[in-house]
């Protein structure tokens, strides 16, 4: 039953993102070719709102699902990592014109032919697995 619910939430999610078309590749084109403010809106609202609801876990002592109180880690080791691995996703979100989340969404609208990013995006997810350890975080 309580699988139910998140099925029913993210499909729910699902139907937002693509009537607000969020997992329109035309909107992420627009974006990457700064011709609309359509994409950097909804991101910029989602900041701000994730930035007050923070603020107000603390505030009200709000807990996870799980019952534990919600936590912010910090991981304070430079801005470089930042830049490389935001280059690599943004140039991965340009490449296949959709952010990782909304793959799912757009499999759902039926455009199967994103089953091959999600692949790829799982083979990458291993691969780092593999190779993680060995890298300088």
């Amino acid at each position: 039953m309580k699988l139910l619910r998140y099925l029913l939430l993210g499909i729910f999610f699902g139907i937002i993102l693509t009537k607000g078309q969020i997992v329109s590749w035309y909107r992420i084109y627009e974006m990457f070719r700064f011709d609309s403010f359509h994409m950097y809106g909804v991101i910029g609202s989602a900041v701000v709102l994730g930035m007050i609801f923070i603020q107000l876990s603390k505030m009200k002592g709000w807990k996870a699902l799980n019952g534990q109180p919600f936590q912010l880690i910090s991981y304070p080791k430079g801005w470089k990592r930042y830049l490389i691995g935001g280059t690599i996703f943004g140039l991965g979100w340009a490449m296949t014109g959709a952010c990782p989340g909304p793959l799912f969404i757009l499999v759902g609208n039926g455009y199967g032919m994103v089953l091959i990013a999600i692949g790829a995006a799982l083979i990458g997810t291993f691969v780092y697995g593999l190779v993680g350890r060995k890298l300088p975080h």
